[in-house]
């Protein structure tokens, strides 16, 4: 029985979707004005391992990821490289979305864009002001009344009058109440705008997402996730506004990870301190990162830095090692130990979906992988042949496969292959005429070339890695 944490109800509770085998999830995705970065990789990891898990567990998942390509950040940038706000937002929405596909990322069933969804955007709020759930400001702006919604604060536990005193009105804003939010504002001179009942302008951030999920996944949906830094105020508005304009729940499951921290602060550019999702590519496998969210709680603060990505990288290469074929010399395990080895698999799989089913305790199900490895090495240690081992390493992959590892093995150029097979002759002599002083000079070198070797009994094998 698969259960969740559910930030609105603070429980974990048994998960149970609106339609049978169904699952409506809605995650708020990136504001598309610069290169992305870790930050928003973790994000996605996070949502793409929920995904693939619901699948396996049978449920059709409806995976819906916005892009807000109409922002104040996106027009700011625009100004600064003399470029069409939406042309920018169109070129990095493209940069984004290959860069989730290098990380081994699942396309999302839709994304829409703000730009996209401007006549249900201005429907939605007209239908708000007709509820009296918001109002048209004097100034061409447009807010939603929080005093009219007798629930808010629900979802950040926070209550509106301790809210109220330390919010305060900006000069220009034309708002009934510190804390009404902007629906619709009014244009500035020089920026992009679209024509509506109050006048040119654009919508506020808020409205931008529950007008997309309505547009993709109707008024109810299962699951709706994000970064924990969007609890307040951006998810908690769009409950209120959602739930003003349907009368109905508006999610049954918030789901929130934790942020990535670098040197203790959360990752971000105000801070400076951000790797790009590029930059991190093209210095580790995309399988590293995947590595640093599963071993961690997907609801945490993550910890980002050299000492982490080793450790998940050491991790990654562990799990390789239970993919690589028999020894050539393998003589075949006893059948006690060919069923010992399927029994652990058995057991591997069964402690995965537990822990999986745990509210996405990856943690737990990484551990069961990484038990099933240490039998199926032991097994090829103990002599086991390819077909003795072939059984145990498909469970191992369909469970690699469901946390989306892809555990590809490093690959050299030809030119570098036979380097190293030149290398590992000479140093294979070496050992042979007992110069240990060379062969030990040459495993140095094989390491910086990023070349594992191995010696046995049969021989000298390496790989890269």
């Amino acid at each position: 029985m698969l259960k969740i944490y559910n930030t609105l109800t603070r429980k974990t509770e048994e998960f149970q979707t609106l339609e049978p085998n169904l699952v409506k999830m809605y995650i708020c995705g990136v504001t598309v004005y610069n290169d992305a970065h870790v930050g928003h990789a973790m994000s996605a990891l996070v949502f793409d391992i929920i995904r693939r898990y619901l699948e396996y567990r049978g449920y059709a998942v409806k995976h819906v990821m916005n892009y807000t390509d109409v922002d104040d950040k996106i027009i700011n940038r625009a100004k600064q490289l003399s470029e069409d706000p939406l042309k920018l937002s169109q070129r990095y929405i493209e940069e984004y979305a290959k860069e989730l596909a290098n990380l081994n990322i699942l396309p999302a069933t839709s994304n829409p864009q703000v730009s996209k969804t401007m006549p249900l955007i201005i429907q939605f709020i007209e239908g708000l002001i007709q509820k009296e759930h918001a109002y048209a400001a004097f100034n061409g702006d447009v807010y939603f009344s929080v005093t009219s919604d007798k629930d808010y604060g629900k979802l950040s536990a926070r209550k509106l009058d301790d809210m109220q005193a330390g919010a305060r009105i900006e000069v220009g804003e034309a708002k009934d109440h510190p804390m009404d939010f902007a629906l619709w504002k009014a244009a500035k001179p020089g920026e992009i705008s679209w024509d509506s009942p109050w006048g040119k302008g654009r919508p506020g951030w808020h409205i931008e997402c529950s007008a997309m999920n309505l547009a993709e996944l109707g008024e109810q949906i299962d699951i709706h996730g994000g970064g924990n830094d969007l609890i307040f105020p951006h998810h908690e508005n769009e409950i209120a506004q959602t739930e003003s304009y349907t009368g109905k729940e508006f999610s049954r499951y918030w789901v929130h990870n934790g942020m990535l921290q670098l040197g203790g602060e959360k990752m971000s550019k105000s801070l400076g301190n951000i790797v790009s999702i590029k930059e991190f590519l093209s210095k580790r496998e995309a399988d590293v990162m995947r590595m640093l969210v599963l071993n961690g709680t997907y609801r945490a603060p993550l910890l980002f830095n050299d000492e982490t990505l080793d450790a998940a990288e050491k991790n990654v290469e562990r799990l390789k090692s239970a993919l690589r074929p028999a020894s050539s010399s393998a003589s075949g395990l006893s059948p006690e130990s060919v069923t010992y080895l399927a029994s652990t698999a058995e057991s591997a799989q069964t402690n995965f979906t537990e822990a999986m089913d745990n509210d996405f305790n990856t943690a737990g199900a990484m551990a069961a992988l990484f038990e099933l490895t240490k039998a199926i090495n032991t097994s090829r240690d103990n002599g086991a042949t390819d077909d003795q081992l072939k059984p145990a390493q498909a469970a191992f992959r369909g469970l690699a496969n469901i946390l989306g590892l892809k555990l590809e093995e490093k690959q050299g150029s030809s030119e570098k292959d036979a380097q190293v097979n030149a290398l590992i002759a000479e140093r294979n002599e070496a050992r042979k005429q007992k110069q240990w002083a060379r062969s030990d000079e040459i495993r140095d070198q094989l390491k910086e070339l990023g070349v594992t070797i191995e010696d046995s009994k049969d021989g000298t094998t390496w790989r890269w890695g």
